[in-house]
């Protein structure tokens, strides 16, 4: 599941004496939600973690439609739910001429790899720890012009390929790059065919955030990185 992250400091809660979320219910949102940690936690059916001091967190998808329905159920059965419907998003298209046509379709040899570096993103963002690292908010990785917008349709050299799921950043070559929030080093290879040089910090419940397109990689797998270095 990819989502943008949004993060706000105070909870609303809309039902008394049950669970809190805070964020808007919004295509490519981040929502995080607080509860008795007792209680069980089901999204659209499907239970998700709950960390011992009651924290949950999902993401909705940047074409996801129709509601979220959030159940809490204590040890007795007893069930309390929420619906909220999915706000639409606008996204703008960006067009991008010129690029090497391989980068726009690939060979067969080539999808082979992308297919390996894909399954090795997917093993590092399938992570679900019991870290909470991601209630404490994410700041900007780099100050730099917005090159790149999330969700945006791209078409290259002509072509429609697949949405920009992430944020692009245009700075100076050796521009140093810090960690929006505490996390894991789950991943950090070189050289993948699309994202160049990658980095991926776990941040705990499924959370995680990817960096990629860097210049040089200055840590490894395994690592802990505190927020802002």
């Amino acid at each position: 599941m990819r989502f943008l992250i949004i993060f706000f400091l105070l909870f609303n809660s809309s039902l008394a004496n049950s669970f809190e979320i805070n964020g808007e219910i919004i295509q490519g949102a981040l929502i995080i939600g607080k509860e008795h940690p007792d209680k069980t936690i089901y999204i659209n059916k499907q239970q998700i973690k709950l960390s011992k001091n009651g924290i949950f967190v999902f993401g909705i998808n940047y074409n996801q439609t129709g509601d979220i329905v959030i159940e809490s159920v204590d040890k007795n059965n007893q069930k309390i739910s929420k619906t909220y419907k999915i706000k639409k998003r606008q996204y703008k298209i960006q067009k991008i001429d010129g690029l090497n046509e391989k980068m726009v379709t690939p060979d067969q040899d080539s999808l082979e790899i992308i297919k390996k570096e894909n399954d090795l993103i997917k093993n590092a963002q399938s992570i679900n720890s019991d870290f909470e690292f991601f209630f404490s908010g994410f700041n900007k990785p780099v100050d730099g012009v917005i090159s790149g917008i999330y969700g945006s349709q791209r078409i290259l050299n002509g072509k429609p390929r697949s949405p920009h799921l992430g944020i692009d950043y245009a700075v100076p070559k050796g521009t140093e790059v810090k960690s929006p929030a505490d996390g894991y080093v789950s991943l950090a290879e070189r050289g993948f065919y699309f994202t160049g040089d990658s980095i991926i910090l776990d941040h705990g419940h499924g959370v995680s955030t990817i960096y990629a397109h860097l210049d040089e990689i200055l840590v490894k797998k395994g690592d802990f990185i505190k927020k802002g270095k």
